[in-house]
C-alpha cells in the first residue's frame, strides 16, 4: 500500500481541527463534528453527513448508524458497532479501533491496535505504524493489511570505479529523509511548545496579551524587528566572541536568550490563534486552554507546511520573524512598542450635588 498517499489523507483530516463547526451538532446531525477533550456518540440509527475530529476523547458509532465522511481521532478509542456504515477514511493517533460494522475507505493508525471482529467489513487498505491489526475469523478486508508500515524510498545504485590501494576511499554519507519521522517531529514539536505555552499563560498572561496586541496592530513593524534581530544578533555575538572575555555572554545569548525569544514569540502568536478560534466557534475557554490549543494548532500547521519541498520554509520563516519581532519590540511584553498610542480615556463629568 502506498503509505505516502495515506499520510496526505491524514494531513487533510488534520485540517478538520480548523473548522469552526463543531458546536453545530446540538441542533442538527449534519456538518463536521469537532470535540476537544470530550467524547462523541452517534446514536443508534442516525446518519451524519460530515466528518468527525475528536482530540483527547472517544468516539462511539452505535448500531445501524451511518457516517458519510472521514474520522480523525487523537488520543482515544473508536468503536464502530454492528450494522454501522462508515463512508470515508479513518485516521487514528494513539488509540485503539474496534470495528463490528462496515468501513468503505482506508484505515491508518499511529501507535495503536485495530480489532476486526467477525462481522467487520473494510473495503480498503489498513496500515499501522507502531501497532498491529487483529482479524477475527469472518472479518473481510478487500485491500492490503500492513503492520508497522513505513514509506518506501528507492535509493539508486551508484557504481564506484576501483581506486588504487594507495588512495583512500572517500567517506560519503547519504541522508535519506523519512516523511514519517518528519511528520512525527512536527507533531512532537507542536505538543512541546503548546505545553510551554500553557505554562507561560499561567504566569505571564498580561505580557503575552501585550505582545499579541502589538503584533496584531503592527504586524509589519513586528516583522521588521524580527528581521533586524536576525541580522544584529549574529553580528553582536561574533563581536562578543572576539573579545574573549565576553564569550560566556555570547554563549548565553545563543543558547538561552534567542531560544527564549523564539518560544515567547510563538506562544504569543498561538495565543492569538486560540483566541480567534474560540470566538469563531462562540466558545469561552480558559486562557490557559485557549493558548495551549492555539499554539499547538499554529505550530502543527507551520511544521507541516515546512515539510513542503523548496518553498515550505518561507511561511515558517515569516511566522518566526513576526513572533520574534513581537517579543523583541515589547521586551517580552513588559512595555509597549515604539509609536504605541493608547486609546483616549473619557472622563465623565459628575455634576455637583444639589
Amino acid at each position: 500500500m502506498n503509505v505516502k498517499i495515506n499520510l496526505i489523507r491524514i494531513l487533510l483530516l488534520l485540517g478538520l481541527l480548523t473548522l469552526p463547526t463543531g458546536s453545530a451538532y446540538a441542533q442538527s446531525p449534519n456538518g463536521d463534528i469537532i470535540r476537544f477533550g470530550e467524547d462523541f456518540t452517534l446514536d443508534e440509527g442516525e446518519t451524519l453527513n460530515g466528518s468527525i475530529a475528536v482530540f483527547g476523547g472517544n468516539i462511539e458509532i452505535q448500531e445501524d448508524a451511518t457516517v458519510n465522511g472521514d474520522i480523525a481521532l487523537f488520543g482515544g478509542n473508536l468503536m464502530v458497532e454492528d450494522g454501522v456504515e462508515i463512508n470515508g477514511d479513518i485516521a487514528m493517533f494513539g488509540g485503539n479501533i474496534t470495528i463490528d460494522g462496515t468501513v468503505d475507505g482506508d484505515i491508518v493508525i499511529f501507535g495503536g491496535q485495530v480489532l476486526l471482529t467477525s462481522t467487520a467489513v473494510v473495503d480498503g487498505d489498513i496500515a499501522t505504524i507502531g501497532g498491529q491489526v487483529t482479524q477475527e475469523p469472518g472479518a473481510e478486508v478487500t485491500g492490503n493489511i500492513t503492520n508497522n508500515a513505513a514509506p518506501s524510498i528507492d535509493v539508486p545504485e551508484v557504481n564506484v570505479p576501483p581506486v588504487s590501494p594507495n588512495i583512500p576511499n572517500p567517506d560519503v554519507s547519504v541522508r535519506v529523509n523519512n516523511p514519517f519521522w518528519e511528520l512525527m517531529g512536527a507533531i512532537l514539536q507542536a505538543v512541546v511548545i503548546a505545553g510551554i505555552g500553557m505554562l507561560l499563560a499561567l504566569f505571564l498572561q498580561p505580557q503575552l496579551e501585550r505582545a499579541g496586541e502589538a503584533i496584531t496592530r503592527q504586524p509589519f513593524l513586528a516583522g521588521g524587528y524580527g528581521l533586524l534581530t536576525f541580522i544584529a544578533v549574529p553580528v553582536a555575538v561574533v563581536i562578543m566572541a572576539i573579545t574573549l572575555i565576553l564569550i560566556p555572554v555570547s554563549l548565553l545569548v545563543v543558547f538561552l536568550v534567542m531560544p527564549a525569544v523564539w518560544v515567547f514569540g510563538m506562544v504569543t502568536l498561538g495565543q492569538e490563534v486560540g483566541a480567534r478560534f474560540t470566538r469563531a466557534i462562540n466558545q469561552s475557554w480558559a486562557p490557559v486552554l485557549a493558548t495551549g490549543f492555539g499554539t499547538f494548532l499554529m505550530m502543527l500547521i507551520v511544521g507541516l507546511v515546512d515539510l513542503i519541498p523548496c518553498v515550505g520554509w518561507l511561511p515558517s520563516f515569516l511566522v518566526t520573524l513576526i513572533g520574534i519581532g513581537g517579543a523583541a519590540m515589547t521586551w517580552f511584553g513588559t512595555r509597549n512598542p515604539p509609536g504605541y498610542v493608547s486609546a483616549p480615556v473619557t472622563v465623565e463629568q459628575i455634576p455637583p450635588a444639589s
